[in-house]
């Protein structure tokens, strides 16, 4: 019984954490930005939604907004935020997503790496269904953390701060992540295409699915085109080869065509 009231208080903590968030990130008001001229006449999927942070941003601009999330305690915290829209919010696992026919949707958004809470296979069931329900030629958006941006967290040296209680904070830090990760090494960091780490997201309570970026182009190349990069911190497109391997990002945003 101690453990379920854990277990339940974990996800009220969860729900209230998300229900606060109001703003875009960078690379979101990029594309916000970005298709400008396009939104008035598009249908969108808002995987995912959480406590509502992109809803206000992205619902007022499209044409038709509907938001999804596999929680039951999110979306009604959705419809407590937004009682007018109340309806636009349903329960929907990302995984099946049976109740929207083929080509439903012109832009689909699955933010705030959303994606990597799932399993590898689950991850591709999910790509598959987004393609699915996706128009030919409508635009899937997602963040994802970086195996490469990783690879940084692992080092201990880039801990240290000229400033001797950042040096401090990091170090307890850096242990953390290195004891609830005691069976990965930093040279099987550097050698995957994927790790599943526990990291420091909601005090180390959570598993996510970490990329190397190359490898999620991989992932997409059989049902998305046009596939851009953006990082996370600046919300600038990752246009060379050389921005992607000198960018350090803890994750980064994809803005894919649909095939």
């Amino acid at each position: 019984m101690a453990d379920q009231n854990h277990q339940v208080y974990i996800a009220r903590e969860i729900v209230h954490h998300y229900s606060q968030l109001r703003q875009l990130q960078p690379a979101e008001q990029t594309i916000l930005d970005l298709l400008r001229n396009e939104w008035s006449s598009m249908k969108m999927l808002d995987i995912g939604v959480g406590g509502g942070r992109t809803t206000q941003h992205f619902s007022r601009v499209v044409q038709e907004y509907t938001g999804i999330d596999y929680s039951e305690e999110m979306i009604a915290a959705c419809q407590k935020r937004f009682q007018t829209q109340a309806k636009l919010f349903e329960v929907v696992d990302a995984r099946d997503m049976s109740q929207f026919p083929d080509n439903s949707f012109d832009f689909i958004l699955f933010s705030f790496n959303g994606i990597d809470v799932l399993s590898h296979p689950d991850r591709l069931q999910v790509l598959q269904e987004i393609s699915r329900i996706g128009k030919s030629g409508g635009y899937f958006f997602f963040s994802s953390h970086s195996l490469q941006g990783l690879e940084r967290e692992f080092n201990w040296k880039n801990k240290i701060s000229l400033n001797p209680l950042t040096t401090y904070v990091n170090l307890i830090m850096f242990g953390l992540l290195r004891f609830f990760n005691r069976s990965i090494s930093r040279q099987q960091i550097k050698d995957a295409d994927y790790e599943i780490i526990q990291d420091e997201s909601h005090n180390f309570r959570l598993k996510q699915y970490y990329v190397r970026p190359q490898e999620q182009l991989k992932q997409l190349q059989a049902d998305f085109d046009n596939v851009k990069m953006y990082s996370w911190q600046s919300g600038l497109e990752l246009i060379t080869e050389q921005d992607l391997s000198n960018n350090t990002d803890m994750w980064l945003y994809y803005l894919c065509e649909i095939k």
